[in-house]
């Protein structure tokens, strides 16, 4: 049924309940349509504005995290300005440290890389000759593709891409634009203290309202800062274990598979797999028989699997409060959106959805879907979300 417009309105006819229920559903209706046009016209911004919002969305994930600290340190008198430039400072030292001791090893694996391929493809032979009969086979094909009819060769035009040295200096360098944007952000959000959550609360007309916004607001700094903060002490250890095994396995530059290992542990899932591949590749290439090059790749899954089957479900499990399913669909879509960088903000943002959807009475449904099915784990997390 087709609403007439406001002035055709029998006044009698609005009286009738079944009327009053088609006019209901059909207002529901137009809003889930409203709802889903809006959420795809985010994703759209979101997929253009990477640039822009990606520098902002971290800056404000770091500053969460490290608010804590800035308040425990102003507890003391310590100034917060004072606090947030030592953090980010040291956060900045630290990052350029690493930066740099593995951009030796790294530029002169960009510049072998020819040569290491060929290498590798060497080592791999007896595994890839069925991949070149196909290829060969695909390239006969194309060869008869290309030919015009009376035998003539279609001339082809190509475009030469940048070398992957090249592309490599261009990405470090939007990188690093992004990561000093990131602690520039941070840092004046960390300085300016409880500043924004008291304009925020203040510009809440009801108590209701004011309470229920600080609620959240110290909800998701607390959930954020605190897996944050765990995921990187355990990252620390792992990145200085896996060091410690690649040494003792005889693999080249030990402690760049350290960093390695830190870096890609805040991917859920598809980081350790990703280090392993690594590792493999550069073993076969640095050992001369295949004894010698599974090591070093067996002895990081070994540690990896340690490390995300008991040592951080023991420590985070019931902290994170998120079934698997959600954060691996949250993982793929920000992938998906922002590519790595996605991948890494992906879990500190589903932990921020559920805190808000947790002290919404209209959406703790969602909060439920997204938590986990251990109902010890609910039961311990109500009081805190109360």
């Amino acid at each position: 049924m087709a609403l007439p417009p406001v002035d055709q309105i029998d006044p009698d006819q609005m009286s009738d309940p079944s009327w009053r229920i088609e006019v209901l559903s059909q207002l529901n209706r137009i809003r889930r349509a409203l709802i889903l046009l809006a959420f795809v016209a985010v994703v759209v911004a979101c997929y253009f504005a990477r640039d822009v919002l990606l520098p902002i969305i971290l800056g404000l994930m770091l500053a969460l995290t490290l608010s804590p600290i800035v308040r425990t340190a102003g507890r003391i008198g310590v100034p917060a300005p004072v606090t947030a430039v030592l953090l980010i400072v040291t956060i900045g030292v630290g990052l350029s440290a690493a930066g740099y001791a593995a951009s030796g090893p790294v530029s002169r694996w960009l510049a072998e890389a020819p040569e290491m391929g060929r290498e590798l493809q060497l080592k791999l032979r007896g595994l890839t000759e069925s991949v070149e009969k196909v290829k060969e086979a695909s390239e006969e094909v194309e060869e008869m593709a290309e030919s015009n009819g009376g035998g003539e060769r279609v001339q082809k035009v190509s475009i030469e891409s940048p070398g992957l040295l090249d592309s490599a200096v261009s990405n470090a360098a939007s990188v690093g634009t992004t990561f000093a944007v990131t602690l520039v952000l941070a840092l004046f959000l960390l300085a300016s203290g409880d500043m924004f959550r008291v304009k925020i609360v203040e510009a809440l007309p009801s108590m209701s309202d004011k309470k229920r916004a600080y609620r959240i607001m110290m909800g998701v700094e607390k959930a954020i800062s605190r897996y944050l903060l765990t995921i990187t002490l355990i990252n620390a250890g792992l990145g200085l274990i896996i060091w410690g095994l690649m040494w003792a396995s005889g693999l080249d530059n030990a402690y760049v598979w350290g960093i390695v290992a830190f870096a890609f542990n805040f991917l859920p899932f598809i980081g350790a797999m990703a280090g392993v591949f690594l590792v493999s590749v550069f073993s076969l290439l640095a050992f001369p028989t295949l004894g010698a090059a599974i090591t070093p790749p067996l002895l990081y899954l070994a540690a990896t699997s340690l490390e995300g089957q008991i040592i951080t479900p023991a420590i985070l499990g019931r902290r994170l409060e998120l079934n698997t399913v959600s954060v691996f669909v949250t993982v793929v879509f920000w992938g998906w959106l922002w590519g790595i960088a996605g991948a890494l903000m992906a879990v500190p943002f589903l932990v921020a959805v559920k805190v808000i959807c947790d002290n919404i009475d209209r959406m703790k449904t969602w909060g439920h879907f997204l938590g986990s099915s251990d109902l010890s784990v609910r039961n311990e997390a109500t009081p805190e979300t109360a």
